[in-house]
Order: structure tokens, then C-alpha cells, then sequence
């Protein structure tokens, strides 16, 4: 094992002395201190990229998921990854002026690349086996926001609810709300004043159908901006705060984005959910590179408030942990948190600041202008790298900075060694060192070919370099033939926006309603979209609480369980394997229709009391088999998945808990092997300061025999007796060094015995780590009984729909 390849340590380059010489030890950054976030600041071409880079590799090989904000292009490099470094590797990405200038074709000049690339990841101690580690531990995805360039970002098909952990957080939420509204709003040219009207308008339209569990399209949005869900804002009517004539401007400037062009490149790609961002389905880490350097102003304000809103719903929605579970890196802070004007990012960073590292999320913030810094909110931050800065004023400001921020910085000593850094070395100032550390970054593992242009991502794809995105956080109960039921892993504000499929007779019928038989209990639906003529269609609903218990498993819950089925023509009408979750809560229900709706016929099957009655059998009969509640567990961490806990995000708990695990043996590993280490570096010194004196000894011996013998020839009262037993006591003096150095020798093999001890046990601890998607987990089942079961309602349910846009939509 290399020297730098330890165990949740970053290695970051080498230390440097007064004169910037490297040293030969290299310079390792505890990667739990990244949780207490992390600065870099350096003007342009001082390394800061690279430093960003080899922070952004160190965490990929540690199993840490990284979602990277790269405003300029340059951070799409982290795909360019090697192992074999073939110069036919690196030729798309050279520049053929470069060539020309070199006086030499493009395949020479790759050569000459390769080459010099090889020769400096070596002079790191590094090679392409490490670079095909890198490669192999997160697969980077480039995605580009607004552009088909890259993996497209769906940001605009629908405003989804939050997690219901942030439902539940009325903070949580009214940060959400007005990151989401604050940017449209930015998007669109309109003041993203927080206590503006129109900021307060949108906000209440999303916050209305979040707390129903409905996701809202752009249209919808419009739709609730002239006609609004609430009646007031504050204490004072709708129409007074916001007169309708107000009201239809803002629409029509919201429909003007609808309408635009541009924005179906908005509506297509991947969702913006931050789980599907930094994992595969597997459990496995990913690095999410989302690159911005072709939107406009407007657009990435708007991007990155939704962004950082979604990154403040998802790290609120984990488990507090010590460990490093997540990274996220900003490449440019510019414009984002500025110390004086409040744009709608700022909000959401400050949170992601002073909470995120309770929840085990960094933050790497960098920047090239210290002035744009807020130095008060950035007194969260527990690490400091300092570059090379543009003027003095720069050096000047960022010292102030510090000096405000982190208290106690030797602002005299800081100023002289930053004044002299040369490029690629940084001073490091952290809370968790007694003392900066100046050092040089390491070679890099990415080829850093510069800026990509979108003609150079989208030749990423074509090279199969930009890696596809999983098929994200596993769904809930997939596979299971019940929407999520035989699982129970589905979020209650998931399961609340799940609508049945169109009925297989749907469009179909008269408009009368039929005749319902009296022993079928008959409810309606509610309208998820209200507004225009609905039709009803006839489902069966079930609906019971059950209650799963397991002392072996620790799981005690009761769950209201919602089917809808649509029975079928044939010998077995009513299957229940093939019901969905109802979505909407049997309270919700009415037992009238909504006026002037049409009704389709009722199911062609057996109506009769008895066949409902065996209806009722089989529904109980299944929650107490397919219904069961099926989990997982983990034999090696002994945890078990908890109800409502997806598969994936079980395996990542059961990974960060092993993370904990290792973090803490590594503790006490330091902290056993420290104290005997201590007292080996005391047997040294004493035994190296014995050697000394011993030398001294037998110096000073050495010339009193020689002015004894002397004196003897020149006639002196000395015999030569006595120059032979000063003499004899200087040969013993020879013995008492010689035996002085054997003990510094073994005092010296002890603490390197202890120090390869402790490296071989970090070595097994890292050996015996798993990774999520190498988990073998085994199924669990709780099985209710007969008991545990209780149906509170079981017959027939009609479900509006509506034609919209030439086909039939849940109304």
C-alpha cells in the first residue's frame, strides 16, 4: 500500500519547506474535516482546479458521492480518465494549434502529451492502476441543464412535493417554497423579492398542492396564478393583495416561458432529485458534474435556487453522521453569495453552511475574487486553502476575512507566505490543525484538457466517456404487482401523487349513472385537478389497517393500506396482485357525485352479495400473503431495512454505517498505536540524547588521554600507569556509544514496527470495506396474521376522469 493510499484520508500533494521545496512525505487531508466545509480562494492559473479536481478523485475513491457546480466548463475534465494513457486516449482533446506551434503532426504531439502525462502521475507515486481505481469506484455523468449537449436535467416538467421529512419541517419548507419561487420568478425577469406579492402568490400556489401531495407542471402553476387555490395572503383577501388585472400580467409573462422555444429542453432528461444525482440504483457513488457555462444569467440563477433547494430538502432528509456521506463542490462562488445584495442562492448555501455537516454533507466552496465572499457566513467553513491572489487589495481582503471568520490567524505570518506562494501551492488553514500547512498539489488523474465547449461534452457521449445515470433510487415496490403495496417502501406523499391507470373501458358508455346493487358499498373519488366536465369509471376499492410486528426485527407499525382494482372480464374478476395504490385517503371520499358528471357502465362481472363477500375474503386473504411487509437485512452490519425504506437506501445506511464503523476503529487505532508511538519518540529522544552525551564523553576522554600521554614523555608526575587506565576507561567509553547507539537503533525498530503495524491494521480495515451495491443483503418478510388485518371499507369507488389533450387523464 502506497504511503498516501490511507484509509478516509485525502491525498491532496506533498508539503513544502520555507524555500517551497517539496518534501518526500506526502500531504493527507482527514476527509471527515470536509465536513465542516472547506474554502478555496487563489486567482486565475494559481491551481485551483487541480487543487478542486484532486479533492473531487480522493473523494470518488473513497466511496463519497460528489455533485460538482461547474459554472465554467472546466470540471466536465473529471471524465477524461486514462488508465492505459494511450496518446490515441488523449488526442480529441488536444488542441491541433498546439501541435503546429510544437512543429509536429497531432498524433506526435499526443505522443509527447501521453508521455509527459505518464512521466509526472508518476513522479506522484501514481499510474494507471490507480487512475482505473478511480474510474472504477463513481462513473461520471456530465449533465447539462437547458441543453442537449450533455445529459439534459428536467427542472421545469413538474414541481414535485419534497421529501415528507421537509413536508413535515415548516422551515424546510418555507425554504423550499421560496427558492423554487424566488427563482421562476428570476427566470421569468421579475423582482425575486421574498415579501413581494408575486414571490408570496407562487409560493402559496406550490405550498397548497405539496401539502396534498400533488406535483404541479409550469401550466398548473399559471393556472393557480390566475384562478388561486387560497383565498388570502396574510390576513387580506387574494384580490385585494393582488388584483386579478396584476394576476394575468404575471401569467401571461409565465406563459411567454411556456411558450418559448427553449423551454422543452428544460422539460427533457433526467428529474433534478439529488438521490438519482449521487447513486445508482445499486447503492454505488456517483460524481454529477452539472455544467452551467451556457445558460444566461437568469437561467442560472434560476437553475441553481432550485438546485441548492433540492440539495438542502435531501441532506435534511438523511440521518445525522460524523462520517463524510456526501461532497459538493461550487467551482466559481461568483454572484452566488455575495457579502451585501441577497440573490436567491444565497438563502439556500447559508442553510447548506451552518446545518449540512450535522448530516454529514460538505460544502467546497471556491472562488478567484475574495471580495464576493461573505466572510460572515463563510465562518462555517473549517478549512481554508489560499493561492495566489490578483493584487494586493485581494491578499488584503481575503486576510480580513479570515481574520473575522476564524479569530486568532497570525495575520502577519499568513500575509508573508501568501505573498510568495508560487503557483500550484496553497497555505491550508484549518480548525483542525494547530497550525497552516503550506503544500503542493499532487498531479491530477483527469486530463485536464480545459474549458469543454458543448461540442466536446456531446463528444463525451459519443466516446462513451459521459456516463449514463442509473436507473436512480429504486421505486418503491417495484416488481411488487401491487404499486408498492407488497413492499410498503413508498412515501406517503409518493403514494399520495400515484394515480390509477386509465380503465381499460375508458371513453366508453353512456353518461346516465347505473344502478348500484344495495348490498355494494358506492363512494366517489375527489378530483385530483378539479375543473371542466369529468366522467366516472368504476374500481373496486380496498381498504384496511395492518399491523406488522417483529421483535426480530424490531418493526412494530400499523399502515393504512389503499387498493384500487378495476375488475376483469373472465373466470378471476378481482385479482388483487394487480391493484394500485389508491392515492387519495378514504376520508377524502365522497358519497355523492360532483354535478353534471357522466358515468361509464359497471364492470361486466358478477355483482351478487356472495361474490362481494369473497371479494372481502381475497383482499384479506392477500394483504396477509402479497401484502405482506417485505424488508431487508444486512448479516454483516446486522441492520435491518426499515418500513418505507427503499432497497437503495438501505444499502447506503447500511454503507454509511460501516463508514462510522471504519472512522471510529481508525480512531482508536490512532489513539492506541498514538500512545505507544508517543512513548517510542521518548525512548528515541532519550536514547539519541544518551548517544550524545556518551559521545561527549568519550570526546573529552579521548583528549585527556592524549594530554596524559603527553605529559608522561615530556616528564610530567603522571605514570604510565595512569595513561593506561585513562586509556582503558576511553575504550570503554568506545563500548558505552556503540551500546547507546544499539538502543537508539531498537528504539528506532520499534516505533517503525508500531508504525507498520498500525498501517497493516488500516490496511485490513480497508480491505474488509463494502461497498453499497456489493452488499448481500437477504430478504425479511413480516407476515400479519388474522388479527393484524382490519378492512374498513371494501366495495365499489367511481374515479374521475377528464379528456385533456386528446387523451383521458385522471381528473
Amino acid at each position: 500500500m502506497n504511503d498516501f493510499e490511507r484509509l478516509g484520508a485525502f491525498y491532496l500533494g506533498a508539503p513544502v519547506d520555507d524555500a517551497f521545496e517539496r518534501a518526500a512525505e506526502p500531504f493527507l487531508y482527514d476527509a471527515s474535516d470536509l465536513t465542516t466545509h472547506a474554502v478555496i480562494v487563489g486567482m486565475t492559473g494559481s491551481g485551483k482546479t487541480g487543487l478542486g479536481v484532486a479533492l473531487i478523485e480522493e473523494a470518488a475513491i473513497d466511496g463519497v458521492p460528489v455533485l460538482v457546480v461547474d459554472p465554467k466548463g472546466d470540471l466536465g475534465n473529471l471524465a477524461l480518465t486514462f488508465p492505459e494513457l494511450r496518446p490515441s486516449d488523449l488526442e480529441p482533446w488536444l488542441d491541433p494549434r498546439e501541435a503546429e506551434r510544437e512543429g509536429t503532426d497531432l498524433s506526435s504531439y499526443a505522443a509527447k502529451v501521453a508521455e509527459d502525462w505518464r512521466a509526472g502521475l508518476a513522479a506522484w507515486g501514481q499510474d494507471g492502476e490507480r487512475i482505473a481505481r478511480l474510474r472504477g469506484s463513481a462513473p461520471v455523468t456530465v449533465y447539462t441543464p437547458g441543453s442537449s449537449a450533455g445529459v439534459p436535467l428536467s427542472v421545469l416538467g413538474s414541481f414535485a412535493p419534497p421529501p415528507p421529512t421537509v413536508l413535515a419541517d415548516r422551515e424546510a419548507l418555507a425554504d423550499r417554497l421560496a427558492g423554487t419561487a424566488a427563482g421562476l420568478l428570476a427566470l421569468v425577469g421579475r423582482d425575486p423579492d421574498p415579501l413581494g406579492r408575486e414571490h408570496l402568490l407562487i409560493a402559496a400556489v406550490l405550498d397548497h398542492a405539496w401539502q396534498a401531495g400533488r406535483e404541479l407542471a409550469l401550466a398548473d402553476v399559471i393556472r393557480g396564478v390566475q384562478a388561486p387555490p387560497v383565498k388570502r395572503l396574510g390576513v387580506l383577501d387574494v384580490d385585494t393583495v393582488f388584483p386579478a388585472s396584476d394576476r394575468m400580467k404575471l401569467a401571461m409573462a409565465l406563459n411567454a416561458l411556456l411558450a418559448s422555444p427553449s423551454f422543452e429542453a428544460w422539460t427533457r432528461g433526467e428529474p433534478l432529485d439529488l438521490q438519482r444525482l449521487l447513486y445508482e440504483e445499486s447503492g454505488r457513488p456517483r460524481v454529477a458534474v452539472v455544467t452551467i457555462s451556457h445558460l444566461s444569467d437568469a437561467e442560472r440563477e434560476f437553475f441553481l435556487t432550485l438546485l441548492f433547494s433540492e440539495v438542502v430538502s435531501w441532506t435534511r432528509s438523511r440521518s445525522g453522521t460524523t462520517s463524510l456521506r456526501a461532497l459538493v463542490y461550487v467551482d466559481e462562488l461568483f454572484g452566488m453569495m455575495p457579502p451585501v445584495a441577497e440573490p436567491p442562492t444565497k438563502r439556500p448555501l447559508l442553510t447548506l453552511l451552518k446545518q449540512a455537516r450535522a448530516f454529514g454533507v460538505g460544502l467546497v466552496l471556491s472562488t478567484q475574487n475574495p471580495v464576493d465572499l461573505d466572510y460572515k457566513a463563510l465562518s462555517n467553513a473549517g478549512t481554508w486553502f489560499v493561492g495566489r491572489l490578483q493584487t494586493e487589495r485581494d491578499k488584503q481582503r481575503l486576510l480580513e476575512g479570515l481574520r473575522a471568520a476564524s479569530g486568532g490567524v497570525d495575520v502577519a505570518a499568513l500575509d508573508a507566505t501568501i505573498s510568495a506562494l508560487p503557483k500550484r501551492t496553497f497555505v491550508m488553514r484549518s480548525v483542525h490543525e494547530p497550525e497552516p500547512v503550506v503544500f503542493q498539489t499532487r498531479w491530477v488523474m483527469s486530463y485536464l484538457a480545459g474549458p469543454m465547449s458543448r461540442e466536446q461534452i456531446a463528444r463525451l457521449g459519443e466516446l462513451g466517456l459521459n456516463a449514463p445515470p442509473g436507473a436512480g433510487a429504486a421505486a418503491a415496490g417495484e416488481g411488487a404487482g401491487a404499486g408498492g403495496v407488497a413492499s410498503q417502501t413508498e412515501p406517503a406523499s409518493a403514494a399520495a401523487r400515484s394515480e390509477p391507470a386509465a380503465p381499460s373501458a375508458v371513453g366508453a358508455g353512456g353518461d346516465d349513472r347505473p344502478i348500484v346493487p344495495p348490498h355494494l358499498p358506492e363512494l366517489f373519488a375527489p378530483a385530483a385537478r378539479p375543473g371542466g366536465r369529468v366522467r366516472y369509471y368504476p374500481f373496486l376499492l380496498g381498504v384496511a389497517d395492518v399491523l406488522y410486528r417483529s421483535k426480530t426485527h424490531g418493526v412494530d407499525e400499523e399502515r393504512r393500506v389503499s387498493l384500487l382494482l378495476e375488475p376483469q372480464e373472465g373466470p378471476v374478476p378481482v385479482e388483487w396482485s394487480r391493484a394500485e395504490e389508491a392515492g387519495f385517503a378514504l376520508e377524502e371520499a365522497a358519497s355523492s357525485p360532483a354535478a353534471g358528471a357522466g358515468f361509464a357502465p359497471l364492470p361486466e362481472v358478477p355483482l351478487n352479495a356472495k361474490a362481494v363477500k369473497e371479494w372481502g375474503e381475497l383482499f384479506e386473504r392477500w394483504l396477509r400473503t402479497g401484502g405482506a411487509l417485505r424488508l431487508w437485512r444486512d448479516p454483516a452490519s446486522k441492520l435491518t431495512s426499515r418500513p418505507g425504506e427503499s432497497e437503495q437506501e438501505f444499502r447506503l445506511r447500511c454503507a454509511q454505517a460501516a463508514r462510522e464503523a471504519r472512522d471510529a476503529a481508525v480512531a482508536k487505532l490512532r489513539e492506541r498505536y498514538g500512545a505507544k508511538i508517543a512513548a517510542a519518540d521518548k525512548r528515541m529522544l532519550r536514547e539519541e540524547q544518551a548517544v550524545a552525551r556518551e559521545q561527549q564523553q568519550l570526546q573529552a576522554r579521548a583528549v585527556n588521554v592524549a594530554g596524559t600521554v603527553l605529559g608522561a614523555f615530556l616528564g610530567g608526575r603522571r605514570s604510565l600507569s595512569t595513561v593506561a587506565n585513562r586509556a582503558a576507561q576511553g575504550a570503554k567509553d568506545v563500548g558505552d556509544v556503540q551500546r547507546a547507539k544499539e538502543r537508539y537503533a531498537a528504539a528506532a525498530r520499534e516505533r517503525e514496527e508500531l508504525e507498520r503495524g498500525m498501517l497493516a491494521e488500516v490496511e485490513e480495515l480497508q480491505r474488509r470495506t463494502v461497498h453499497p451495491e456489493d452488499l448481500r443483503l437477504e430478504p425479511v418478510v413480516v407476515t400479519p396474521t388474522s388479527r393484524d388485518v382490519a378492512v374498513r371499507y371494501l366495495g365499489l369507488v367511481w374515479v374521475p376522469f377528464a379528456r385533456r389533450e386528446e387523451r383521458w387523464e385522471r381528473a
